[in-house]
């Protein structure tokens, strides 16, 4: 089948006009998307997990697991679905042979500016202005664009599941509305975790790094990074040795929120070029096919 010159050019007039209403309606699919997450960055409440007092005990994740009703019979390794906190026995010698455990907890660290709010399409994420960001699954569809979108990898799923929905720590947000202090600070037998209003336990932690009988790191990780985050870490080591990310202290919630706010337009504007090169190649295969007849064959 061979494309003439005007069929050619009806079917870019199609794609073009395709673009120009995509160009021409933009805030459509941006009045459907949630709207960008609050940034907290000095109010609401906050944890302040400090490494040094931590003796691995794992009164945490067994009072994080008794709390969320998932299974404490399993020895998870990481991270998941059935351990949304996990303390972590990390190895912070240089020295191999020599190790040296310093434990550390992990959960989701409650961003102030979360980029998974702002990838979550449906609204099934959201930032309280106390601190905690909470999940909805009656709203989530499953798509893991928060998964995606955390800088710190938190964000897990139920894979055993036929509807796999998302799972994280919201800082026991119940129990904060309650005036209570959540499972893992509360269980906690050395007082490595403290809850309390985040700019209160940035002055303490402000104390503990400047007093010359400290020997912490000089700087409070989760005060900016991304934007800061309700979840804050005092170390005698490198935070990267504790498997904490070097991140930048702008969050990436705004790029993120652009990216996902435009996919429908993309999706619409690719669905409408499509259907309009459906058409012409339809009515192009549709036109019957004439055979030349040659006046010398068949005859004297």
């Amino acid at each position: 089948m061979n494309l003439t010159r005007r069929d050619f050019l009806k079917a870019f007039g199609l794609s073009a006009a395709a673009l120009g209403l995509g160009a021409k309606f933009p805030a459509a699919p941006l009045a459907l998307a949630p709207k960008r997450a609050p940034i907290v960055p000095h109010g609401g409440n906050a944890m302040l997990m400090d490494t040094t007092k931590c003796v691995g005990c794992k009164s945490c994740q067994l009072a994080c697991k008794k709390k969320n009703g998932l299974p404490i019979d399993d020895q998870p390794v990481s991270l998941c679905a059935t351990a949304l906190c996990y303390v972590d026995m990390k190895n912070v010698s240089p020295d191999p042979s020599k190790p040296v455990i310093q434990p550390i907890k992990r959960q989701c660290m409650n961003c102030n500016d979360p980029a998974c709010v702002s990838a979550c399409t449906v609204g099934a994420l959201q930032k309280l202005s106390t601190g905690p960001v909470v999940y909805d699954s009656n709203r989530c569809i499953g798509c893991r664009y928060c998964m995606y979108a955390c800088p710190f990898g938190i964000p897990t799923f139920e894979w055993d599941k036929q509807f796999s929905l998302m799972k994280k720590c919201n800082q026991c947000a119940d129990l904060q509305a309650a005036g209570q202090l959540p499972a893992c600070a509360k269980a906690c037998p050395t007082g490595a975790i403290q809850y309390g209003r985040r700019d209160d336990l940035l002055t303490i932690a402000r104390q503990r790094i400047n007093d010359p009988q400290g020997k912490y790191v000089k700087h409070i990780y989760g005060e900016t990074e991304v934007g800061g985050t309700s979840m804050l870490y005092l170390a005698a080591v490198p935070f990267q040795a504790l498997g904490l990310p070097a991140l930048p202290d702008v969050s990436p919630a705004e790029a993120s929120q652009m990216i996902m706010h435009s996919t429908p337009l993309v999706a619409a504007t690719v669905a409408t070029v499509l259907t309009g090169l459906y058409f012409v190649t339809r009515r192009l295969t549709a036109q019957p096919t004439t055979v030349p007849v040659h006046p010398h064959i068949g005859g004297h």
